[in-house]
């Protein structure tokens, strides 16, 4: 399932979804926009679909950016479009690799390694995790459970997820939800990048 079937655009309208606690879901129809605002914290902002521009930057599909703390950023739709805000409080511990990047693709941050699993944390706190992971073909993460609920993104190649008993396949640019508790595996069919935002107990 793709973020945009669970967040569809409506014409003239801004909405947002909070997911988890500083994670929100953003659908805005084309031509509408988000005025200028601080956060006191940083922020990252994660594109699914469409073409936007948040303080200038141009950005589309599955493009990144770090945004610093109080910085006036205002979120303007070319397209119908669906992006992730992610702030990012005083007690997150961010990988530094986000403060040397302008606009990105979060599949680029990470390489592929034969025959291994690649894991980067990009951001964690006691509410939760965000990382990123670069699976070579065949490799596979063995059955388990997250604490609480947990998104998918997947970023590059096609993997199986199996929730529940139940086999799912996903591509690049599809995204999965885990309710919490919830009993899944991951086997990569050809290399597979996916990111993975969870929510812990505090």
């Amino acid at each position: 399932m793709k973020l945009y079937d669970e967040n569809i655009p409506v014409a003239g309208c801004t909405i947002s979804h909070q997911e988890m606690a500083d994670v929100t879901h953003f659908s805005l129809a084309k031509q509408t926009s988000i005025s200028a605002e601080r956060y006191p914290c940083d922020a990252l902002y994660i594109v699914d679909t469409g073409k936007l521009k948040i303080n200038g930057h141009a950005l589309q599909d599955k493009d990144c950016l770090f945004v610093a703390a109080n910085t006036l950023s205002g979120v303007e739709a070319e397209t119908d479009s669906v992006y992730t805000e992610i702030l990012i409080k005083e007690e997150t511990k961010m990988n530094e690799v986000l403060k040397n990047v302008d606009v990105f693709q979060l599949k680029d941050l990470i390489p592929y390694q034969a025959g291994k699993i690649v894991n980067m944390d990009l951001l964690s706190n006691d509410k939760m995790k965000f990382v990123i992971m670069a699976f070579d073909d065949g490799c596979a993460l063995a059955e388990h459970a997250a604490p609480g609920n947990a998104l998918i993104f997947a970023l590059d190649g096609q993997a199986t997820i199996t929730y529940e008993g139940k086999p799912y396949e996903v591509h690049a640019g599809e995204n999965f939800r885990f309710e919490k508790n919830g009993k899944h595996a991951v086997q990569a069919n050809g290399p597979f990048k996916m990111a993975l935002l969870v929510e812990l107990e505090g």
